[in-house]
């Protein structure tokens, strides 16, 4: 929160705060996804697995290149924490903040999530979204966000002077991610990361700009439908809060299941190929 001001406002304050904002990064020359080529074979294809995430848990998948994923609301209103890596090096893995400063505070249909430095790469793209009429509402908030971290013990114990949560969606996804790979539970932590907030509802107030949740839209039966542009492994928890009406970490709130479903196309989409590495040279300025 910001405090009350100390410093007088200069006399110029509001020719200052009336400077007109620029975008940071123009993307007009970012490479898009032809989508009509992923979305001509998404109903030509098979589903090869089905994972069930249990109501304040998470639970492990894996999308190889080219196939289809899907995050699907089932028995409830429910909101999923999502985390995404190569499936073959874990080091490789969704990067939330850059994926928000080129695309939004918010993602949907047709918009990719970028992985971590170095490779810097298209990980998924999103191909369908049965939410996407919600849009911006009256209070500036919208869903699948990429400005949360995730709930977490860390932060539920500095909130409540010492308390302990086993089962926020940090912890969640440790216990899957140790659970899939056979790392250590202390070792996996290190590999989770921010998250990919799956049909939660959030926003910044505008008077303080705190970060805000709001109950989620979805109903049973939406989904969030990506393609995966490498070999992912990902990782969802069915998150505490439930649709986060009212609180987070917390067992007071309904919770439900969610779905993930992997599908292959029997043919890929016209002129795709995985994402190849970023082909920045890694120099540094030192190159000689």
């Amino acid at each position: 929160m910001k405090p009350q001001p100390l410093t007088t406002a200069p006399v110029d304050a509001e020719a200052r705060k009336a400077v007109a904002p620029v975008v940071c990064y123009p993307v007009e020359t970012l490479p898009r996804p032809d989508l009509a080529a992923y979305r001509a074979v998404r109903e030509d294809w098979s589903l090869v697995e089905r994972v069930t995430v249990p109501a304040r848990d998470a639970a492990c998948f894996h999308a190889p290149a080219g196939h289809f994923f899907r995050i699907l609301s089932v028995d409830g209103p429910q909101v999923g924490d999502l985390n995404l890596f190569h499936a073959n090096d874990l080091t490789e893995r969704f990067y939330s903040g850059k994926t928000r400063a080129l695309v939004g505070t918010h993602v949907g249909l047709g918009d990719q999530l970028f992985s971590s430095f170095p490779t810097l790469r298209p990980m998924a793209t999103i191909t369908h979204d049965t939410l996407d009429w919600y849009g911006f509402d009256a209070f500036g908030g919208a869903v699948h966000d990429v400005i949360g971290t995730r709930c977490d013990p860390y932060t539920h114990s500095l909130l409540s002077d010492g308390g302990t949560y086993h089962h926020c969606c940090h912890s969640n996804l440790t216990r899957a991610l140790a659970q899939e790979t056979g790392l250590p539970l202390h070792e996996a932590e290190r590999h989770v990361h921010d998250v990919l907030n799956v049909f939660m509802c959030t926003g910044f107030t505008r008077d303080t700009g705190q970060y805000f949740m709001k109950a989620s839209p979805v109903r049973p039966g939406d989904y969030l439908e990506f393609f995966a542009e490498i070999d992912l492994l990902g990782c969802l928890s069915a998150c505490p809060g439930g649709d986060c009406s009212t609180v987070h970490s917390s067992d007071a709130a309904a919770c439900y299941p969610l779905v993930v479903e992997v599908y292959k196309p029997n043919r890929l989409p016209e002129g795709w190929a995985p994402s190849a590495v970023n082909r920045y040279d890694r120099t540094h300025g030192t190159a000689v």
